[in-house]
């Protein structure tokens, strides 16, 4: 094999630097709570659901809040932000390599844990959405990262083998899932990252022009 035969991305922090506005959002929601969550606390939420974050933190201070409720909540109080925006603008780099890709006819899919309708309006207004051929949501397959499952599902839609698939990755709890699903993964370190342990990625980067002459047969050594 001389090239991956499929690519998934996270998409927050990998496709579009969304990170700092989804951090705003929770910082907002954890001050209408009166919750006093440190940085350092925060930053291990990255990667994982917006109902996984609020179970942890509910567990972690015994409080007594409906998930559920407060989930829908902060998704509501992120998206008029989206909505507002005309265009989003594409990661340095990344919409060379998905020409790339799509050129070699590698099949793509999106797999965040961001919900289902905020990765539609941030792909459609970042013009990505053409490129993929499938989106998941963490809320979809009923576990966030760093279970696998998001990225199973999204090697079984594009109809590959986990072990065939790349993926790109920004957070701890990605990179985990990715490697527990028995695929390569590429940590791609943005401005806004964060402090995070990619220290278990099979490859990290700091900006996409690093892969312009990558020999992807590495990966299958």
């Amino acid at each position: 094999m001389k090239k991956p035969q499929a690519v998934i991305f996270d998409m927050d922090g990998v496709l579009v630097d969304t990170e700092p506005f989804h951090i705003q959002t929770e910082k907002r929601m954890f001050r209408k709570m009166n919750l006093d969550i440190s940085d350092e606390e925060h930053a291990g939420y990255m990667g994982t659901a917006t109902d996984v974050m609020w179970k942890q933190i509910k567990s972690k201070r015994n409080l007594s809040f409906d998930i559920a409720e407060i989930t829908e909540l902060t998704i509501q109080e992120g998206l008029p932000f989206f909505y507002s925006l005309d265009t989003i603008d594409a990661m340095p780099g990344l919409v060379d390599l998905l020409e790339k890709l799509n050129a070699k006819k590698i099949p793509m899919a999106v797999a965040s844990s961001s919900d289902a309708e905020t990765i539609r309006v941030i792909l459609e207004k970042s013009g990505l959405k053409k490129y993929f051929q499938h989106t998941v949501s963490s809320s979809e397959v009923g576990k966030s990262k760093p279970e696998p499952d998001v990225f199973l599902h999204a090697a079984k839609l594009l109809g590959v083998a986990p072990e065939n698939c790349v993926v790109f990755e920004d957070s701890k709890n990605g990179i985990k899932a990715a490697k527990a699903a028995g695929m390569f993964c590429i940590a791609y370190s943005g401005a806004n990252s964060g402090e995070q342990d990619r220290s278990h990625a099979d490859l990290q980067i700091d900006n996409y022009d690093e892969l312009k002459n990558f020999n992807w047969e590495r990966i299958y050594r």
